[in-house]
Order: structure tokens, then C-alpha cells, then sequence
């Protein structure tokens, strides 16, 4: 190789480096292994809301939502139905589509002794998440495009993966949601 051969990878390697902060932060992103079992439903063809209050009910130690829209006053009775049993109950939720009383279901939940925390940092806080006991062999992640609604049940066309016993990726959606949490605001009631 040519002394200017040499001089140019030697550039492009330091610009390489210097880049590279940059390129793992924007590239972060974590992987794996494939393991457990995947369900899935569609609205409104299969009965997604169903398929939510059961694996509520099945939890034998904590539940926590990330909801963007949450109406739903069946999901909401799952929680509370969980919460009375001696699970360990939280909510995070998007502040502004959250924020009336009115037609949501969080004042039920708040009612029942629930946390509930709003999440204000965002143009929208669009996570549809359930983590279910985390730190157990049964532990369930459920995600997918499904808002916690009647018209996500009934007039949209949605999608909801439950992916259980796949523990380092509910780990994972756990870590998010106490990220997520820590930034939000604790709410006592809704205006």
C-alpha cells in the first residue's frame, strides 16, 4: 500500500473511532435468544380484551401496564380483581390522552389504591405493555398495537403478542418501564 494509501485508512480509521460512541448509542439495541411460547390475537376477529384479563388473572405476583389509552373498564376490573388479591399493581400512562377523568378507566383504578404515574415527557407515551411477574418462571410480556379500549376491541383493527417464559425479555421490558417510571408523575386523582 501507498504512503497516501496508508495516510487515508489511517483517517478513516480515526474518524471510525471517533464515530464510534455515536454509532453504538444510535444503533443501541439488545437481542434475545428465542425461547417460550408467542400467542396472538387480533381485533376485532379474536377477542383481545379476553386475552388480557386472562393473563391478568393469572398472575401470581405483579402486573405492570404502560398504556397510552386506557378506557377499558373490564381490563381495569382484571387489575383491580389482582390488585385485592395481593398483587403488586402499577400503572404508567400518557398524560395527555389520560388526563380527564371522564370516560377513563384510571380513576377506578386510583380508586382502588393502584399507583398510578403520568408520563409527560413525550409527544405521545404510545406503549401498550403489560409485564407480568417478572422475576418468576411464568414471567409474561404482552405487547402489540392494542390500546387498553372499547374501539381497539371493537371497531379496530389491532394486534396483541403475548410472549411468556422468555424471562431476559420481559427483563428488558421491565428495566424500560422503571426508566420510564422514574421520569413520570405520581397522580392521585385526575381532574
Amino acid at each position: 500500500m501507498s504512503e497516501s494509501g496508508r495516510s487515508a485508512s489511517l483517517r478513516f480509521a480515526l474518524i471510525l473511532l471517533a464515530c464510534l460512541p455515536w454509532i453504538t448509542s444510535a444503533a443501541a439495541s439488545r437481542s434475545v435468544p428465542a425461547r417460550g411460547s408467542v400467542e396472538v390475537a387480533f381485533s376485532p376477529a379474536d377477542d383481545p380484551e379476553l386475552l388480557l384479563i386472562e393473563v391478568i388473572g393469572a398472575a401470581r405476583s405483579s402486573v405492570r401496564v404502560h398504556a397510552y389509552v386506557f378506557t377499558s373498564r373490564a381490563i381495569a376490573g382484571a387489575l383491580v380483581r389482582a390488585h385485592r388479591r395481593g398483587i403488586v399493581v402499577e400503572v404508567l400512562a400518557d398524560a395527555q390522552m389520560n388526563a380527564r377523568g371522564r370516560g377513563n378507566a384510571i380513576p377506578a383504578l386510583l380508586a382502588a389504591g393502584i399507583p398510578v404515574a403520568l408520563e409527560t415527557d413525550y409527544a405521545a407515551a404510545h406503549n401498550k405493555v403489560l409485564i407480568i411477574d417478572p422475576e418468576e418462571a411464568g414471567c409474561t410480556v404482552v405487547t402489540g398495537s392494542y390500546n387498553f379500549t372499547w374501539s381497539a376491541r371493537n371497531r379496530n383493527a389491532e394486534n396483541v403478542l403475548v410472549l411468556r417464559e422468555n424471562c431476559p425479555l420481559v427483563a428488558i421490558y421491565l428495566e424500560n418501564w422503571h426508566r420510564h417510571r422514574a421520569a413520570a408523575t405520581a397522580v392521585e386523582r385526575l381532574p
